[in-house]
């Protein structure tokens, strides 16, 4: 048994700590270090758990959990990492709900994922609720057009989406395999044209990465994409604008790439010689538009470390992220994107003080917030993300 003081942590809706919470406000100053004590405490349950526990760590979490992850990584692949090591009992999953789930459903029935801490969720992820989504594929079935029409799903949703997909045979997709992922899509309905066909793809929830990909990547047109409000009646569209429709685009979005935009990058471009602007896809399509590369995280990560020394990057992504970066390749000039400092707030709810209660909660025998997906929706979710893997020739990440 351990017999250390309880740690500062608080139940979701009661009180509010802004120094145990650091990092959530918006502009905010960067976190202060944590107390060496839970670093010390931090290694000490993960070396009495050795192999019986694996830490995951997402790109955007905090340097002090960063620091105990036993790999770092997108979602998709720290789920991967996950079910690749079925040896250990216990996943803390440093990251946000829908990864947990994600994680949980491709790991094993002896593994028991953790989330350290439950108010950690996705507001992405929230903005598409399962009965908001089945209202709107009646509303499809009601103009005539479900039968021509494939949801695609983001990564960044919640376990019921992603089984909703997969009862209605679509995939799921990152922010790196969308391109492959909406061409076969709207390959299998209609008459199997990408462009210019009648096939139409339902995609949830992050309209920006839906939109960006069709029109950026496969060449379609601004006017055949519409968005889909699940607060309006009929998703705010006519029948006749669904039935013309090629891209059906949840009302959805990233509460961080969302705040970019156009006039910070007109700002970076004045302020900063030679300048390259690298974004994240589920940026505006605006904010893409006047961007010089765009890619997932991983390929923000692979292309700032083969610039030249010299090279000087505004990015718009995270700000943990850009942070470390700037750290890693010192001899480049990395600057974030939006002069407004601002952190992905419910990923930021990981902090060192809920890694270490989740340890060593484990060292004493008990299992807190455990992530368990339904049996029948992680089934149907498992048909979404298999259908994924088998899309030809592409690499899987977010």
């Amino acid at each position: 048994m351990t017999t250390t003081s309880p740690l500062p942590l608080l139940v979701l809706g009661q009180g509010r700590d802004l120094h145990s919470e650091r990092g959530v406000e918006c502009p905010g100053e960067l976190p202060p270090a944590s107390d060496p004590d839970l670093v010390a405490r931090a290694r000490a349950a993960k070396a009495a758990l050795g192999d019986e526990v694996f830490v995951l760590g997402h790109h955007y979490q905090r340097d002090e959990v960063i620091e105990f992850a036993d790999t770092t990584g997108d979602s998709f692949k720290l789920a991967k990492e996950a079910a690749a090591r079925p040896d250990a009992a216990y996943i803390v999953f440093c990251g946000v709900h829908f990864m947990a789930e994600s994680a949980d459903i491709l790991t094993s029935d002896e593994q028991t994922v953790i989330l350290p801490d439950l108010a950690a969720g996705c507001s992405m992820a929230d903005m598409a609720a399962i009965g908001q989504v089945e209202e709107a594929w009646a509303v499809l079935e009601d103009v005539g057009v479900a039968d021509d029409t494939l949801p695609v799903t983001y990564m960044n949703s919640s376990a019921a989406i992603k089984g909703f997909t997969g009862r209605h045979d679509g995939t799921i997709c990152t922010s790196s395999n969308a391109k492959t992922a909406l061409r076969w899509a709207l390959e299998q309905r209609g008459d199997g044209a990408v462009l210019g066909g009648t096939g139409k793809v339902l995609f949830l929830p992050d309209q920006h990465l839906g939109r960006n990909t069709y029109v950026r990547d496969l060449g379609g047109s601004l006017d055949e994409c519409v968005v889909f409000d699940p607060h309006r009646p009929g998703g705010g569209l006519t029948p006749q604008q669904l039935r013309d429709a090629r891209m059906i685009l949840w009302r959805g979005h990233c509460s961080v790439h969302g705040r970019f935009s156009v006039e910070a990058v007109e700002a970076a471009r004045r302020e900063i010689p030679d300048v390259k602007v690298i974004v994240h896809p589920e940026c505006r399509h605006e904010v893409v538009e006047l961007a010089d590369e765009v890619g997932s995280t991983e390929k923000i990560i692979k292309t700032i470390a083969a610039a030249p020394d010299g090279t000087s990057w505004v990015v718009g992504t995270e700000l943990n992220l850009v942070r470390r970066l700037a750290q890693q390749f010192p001899n480049q000039r990395i600057a974030f994107l939006e002069k407004n400092v601002c952190y992905c707030s419910t990923m930021n709810r990981i902090d060192l003080p809920h890694l270490v209660w989740a340890l060593e909660s484990l060292v004493d025998g008990r299992v807190v917030n455990p992530i368990h997906v339904d049996p029948e929706v992680a089934g149907y979710a498992r048909k979404a993300l298999d259908q994924m893997l088998a899309l030809p020739g592409e690499t899987h990440k977010d």
